[in-house]
């Protein structure tokens, strides 16, 4: 972990649980400034910004937590204080604000005791309100006396649908656009409260004539016919032919988590939901922001009871429920309406129903949806009541929106069209969020004085033990990959790419934990008898060569027969890859004839290093001929010599929907992907023997050829490089801090080992402190952080390879994919300022 000291220096130590930060108190103090980069061309009216407590370098009990204060250019921002996973304790501050069309905004939040904050108009509401003063009487609670709101509530056993206890027969939550409700009873619906009004309504509603929210009233009315189907955005399970809704259940709950002005939130907890053979329990927060007709809901599903494995829960839950499903009521006369396909697994879309179905009177409209990422979804269908989007169970964690819409509210939207604009517009925002960079004033403390070796070495081994403790040992054969959804595979990332970065800190700080984690990570994918457990050989996939050089690793340090069995299939595998007529290879046979520059570092260096390892004579150096021709090739087809810049891939075919019709290639410069190109050249170069003069010298000539037009693209004021590297400032690009590191770790080790020449140690260093001030963040509870990293970019199946594709994928921290080059850069900075 990382020791913050007083001079603000970092130093590694090697304890799991860091020394605890100094309070400071809180009186006018600078809890962080943060930019916010609006990535499209329109007003984003009432933007709802999170930040944690933890991102905010503050612990949950913090006394500065309690008078937290947003401002811009001075004037206090509507702000309040939230908690978002349901355990009663706060732990992030959301702010609410209008983010003008492609601008950034500086936000300073303080905690001052002494500054009183703005009261503000309730525009959110969440409540559950029961029956008093009565008695049952079988199933119906009879003789009340009065409603009283309540924080937390289970029905007792006799309760059902229409006991006329619960006051509109379960929770609600409302913005100022519009109001829903769920049944606590085995009906589970999902309702509509449609608002003639802008004020809140739920606490009125109800309380004279316990049905009197069917009828027209100057506030609205009950607007939805729910019967046994979804609604307006409930879940269940499709078992084959229809939705089973989360009704035999064994007790239900529900707490009111939130009911604030800007932010209001429900949770109701199913126990034991039997479904499909098994028992689960529930978990579904619905939560919704001033200004929004959306209702968040996020779902979390464990196994009851679930029997011991070998293999993760979560793993086990998606065999054991392998689909939730949502979607919303099909009325007839309605039309359903489906959000763009053709997007990226991570983009939104929608599955929605327009039509004359509301409650209010025969002519009147009512839209409604519900909006996932694409990539959850694993079909469209319906039933005989509901519209139906089959999603994954993804572990048990699932998150969506419903939305409805009613053309009697206020400005309402009245038509097919308007509904439609409405809902593209409100998945683009999703899609392209805000660009956010937090700088804790405990982060600047760290980075207060310039990077020297001793700080270099400790920002590696702070971020590699911090994963250590978060997630690195998850990714073993039976584990969970916390960022794909799904049960570990052989993966290039996070069981190859991490652990050498592990093996490569050992040797200049050597701890047990590194070494251990080669076996229990890659290590744990190989059977006794050689088999690797998660590859699949006949995908032809160059990207999940790449932890074979871990099990080279493991061969070496063990002598193991089943590693080098291993290692073997590896090899024997790429010789009958699939490739181009020059000798590339495909990057996968879902992607034919397509060499990516991912591919050139996912396959080359364990290719190198095999033969380095293993082979001998013309045999080994037909394999270095074969691993630097990869090089060649993607510089002939991907090099821009007006640029110096590689285009992301090449298609031979010409035949892909991103490729250009004359010369195959992909439109954008995705500096990732020049990055990927650029760690190749001097990791294979480990590997070429001396006596390989003129293997060397081919690639050698191409890192003295990147290296200034990289630099030539490098952002001036912070050393870094955008995501896009020839569109700097563009609506959307933002700074990169995968591809920044991995052209720091290129240019350092290049250094280093004498490729470059000493005139690009200045560079270097830029780079490095630029990636260090830039991305790296500070936690109150001594880990660190890796941020503003693109999660994963690739092409086809609806990624387009536009500009605008690149601006949609999801920006993330901590990712095996930034990770990996960051420890390293900083291994070669230390190295560097070593000598």
């Amino acid at each position: 972990m990382l020791a913050l000291m007083s001079t603000g220096l970092l130093v590694a130590c090697n304890t799991e649980k860091p020394a605890p930060v100094k309070a400071t108190p809180a009186s006018n103090y600078t809890v962080a400034n943060i930019e916010i980069i609006n990535p499209v061309n329109y007003v984003r009216e009432q933007e709802p910004l999170y930040f944690s407590f933890y991102d905010l370098g503050l612990a949950l009990d913090d006394e500065k937590t309690k008078h937290l204060v947003t401002q811009e250019d001075g004037k206090i921002l509507p702000s309040q204080i939230i908690d978002t996973d349901n355990d009663s304790k706060p732990d992030t501050l959301l702010v609410s604000t209008d983010l003008a069309s492609a601008k950034t905004h500086n936000l300073k939040i303080i905690s001052d005791a002494g500054i009183k904050a703005p009261v503000l108009k309730k525009q959110t509401q969440a409540e559950i309100s029961i029956k008093e003063g009565g008695q049952w009487n079988g199933k119906v609670y009879e003789n009340f006396t009065n409603f009283k709101n309540v924080q937390n509530f289970t029905p007792p056993p006799q309760y059902t649908d229409h006991s006329t206890f619960i006051r509109y027969e379960g929770p609600g939550v409302e913005s100022d656009k519009v109001a829903y409700r769920v049944y606590l009873d085995w009906r589970n619906g999902f309702d509509i409260f449609g608002k003639k009004t802008n004020d809140m309504v739920l606490q009125n509603i109800g309380q004279k004539n316990y049905g009197d929210y069917h009828q027209d009233a100057p506030w609205g009315q009950d607007i939805l016919e729910v019967g046994k189907t979804l609604g307006a955005g409930g879940y269940g399970f499709w078992n084959g032919k229809s939705v089973d809704l989360v009704s035999d259940v064994k007790t239900w709950n529900a707490t009111i988590v939130e009911n604030g002005a800007l932010y209001s939130d429900f949770n109701i907890k199913y126990n034991e939901w039997k479904i499909n053979g098994h028992s689960f329990d529930v978990s579904s927060d619905l939560s919704m922001n001033a200004g929004s007709r959306l209702v968040h809901t996020r779902l979390k599903i464990t196994g009851h009871n679930q029997a011991s494995s070998k293999i993760d829960p979560r793993a086990q839950l998606t065999k054991d429920l392998p689909n939730i499903s949502i979607g919303v009521v099909k009325h007839p006369n309605t039309k359903l309406l489906l959000g763009n396909d053709e997007i990226s697994g991570s983009a939104w879309t929608y599955a929605a129903s327009w039509g004359k179905q509301s409650l209010s009177g025969p002519d009147s409209y009512l839209g409604m949806a519900v909006i996932f990422r694409k990539g959850d979804r694993q079909k469209q269908t319906e039933d005989a009541g509901s519209y139906v989007s089959i999603m994954d169970t993804g572990g048990g964690d699932l998150d969506y929106y419903f939305v409805a819409v009613w053309d009697q509210e206020k400005n309402a939207i009245k038509t097919e069209a308007e509904f439609k604009a409405y809902l593209d517009r409100e998945i683009e925002k999703l899609t392209k969020a805000p660009r956010v960079k937090i700088e804790s004033s405990l982060s600047a403390a760290a980075k207060a004085k310039p990077v020297d070796a001793e700080s270099a070495l400790a920002w590696s081994k702070g971020l590699a033990d911090s994963e250590l403790a978060r997630k690195t040992l998850n990714y073993h054969s039976n584990g969970w990959d916390e960022y794909r959804k799904r049960a570990t595979n052989f993966e290039y990332d996070v069981v190859g790419m991490q652990i050498n970065a592990l093996q490569e800190l050992n040797k200049i700080a050597p701890d047990s934990r590194y070494t251990d984690a080669l076996f229990s990570v890659p290590g744990s994918y190989i059977t006794p008898e050689g088999k690797i457990n998660g590859y699949n050989p006949d995908l032809f996939s160059i990207d999940r060569t790449k932890p074979g050089e871990m099990i080279i690793l493991l061969e070496q340090r063990t002598k193991e027969k089943k590693y080098r069995i291993a290692a073997d299939f590896l090899r024997a595998n790429l010789k009958r890859h699939p490739r181009t007529s020059e000798g590339a290879f495909w990057h996968r046979i879902t992607y034919p004839n397509q060499l990516w520059l991912d591919g050139v570092y996912m396959g080359i260096p364990f290719l190198t290093q095999y033969a380095a390892a293993y082979e001998t004579g013309a045999t080994q150096h037909k394999s270095f001929e074969e691993a630097v021709h990869e090089f060649v090739i993607a510089r002939d087809h991907l090099r821009e010599p007006k640029t110096g810049l590689y285009f992301h891939a090449w298609d031979e075919s010409k035949k892909a929907e991103w490729a250009d019709k004359t010369n195959g290639r992909a439109p954008q410069y995705w500096s990732r992907g020049m990055g990927w190109y650029a760690m190749a050249l001097v990791d294979v170069l480990d590997y070429l023997p001396a006596s390989e003069t003129k293997l060397r010298k081919t690639l050698i000539d191409i890192a003295n050829e990147i290296a200034p037009d990289v630099l030539r693209y490098q952002d001036a004021a912070t050393g870094t490089w955008w995501q896009i590297t020839d569109r700097p400032g563009d609506i959307g690009n933002y700074r990169e801090s995968t591809a920044s590191a991995m052209f720091t770790y290129f240019l350092a080790k290049a250094v280093n080992k004498g490729y470059l020449p000493d005139s690009y140690r200045a560079a270097t260093l830029k780079s490095y402190q630029g990636l260090i001030n830039e991305f790296a963040s500070v936690h109150a509870d001594g880990r660190i952080s890796m941020n503003g990293q693109c999660l994963v970019a690739g092409l086809g199946f609806g990624r387009d390879g536009s500009y605008d594709y690149y601006m949609t994928e999801p920006i993330t921290s901590n990712d095996a994919k930034g990770n990996t080059p960051f420890i390293l850069a900083g291994l070669e900075v230390y190295k560097l300022l070593k000598k």
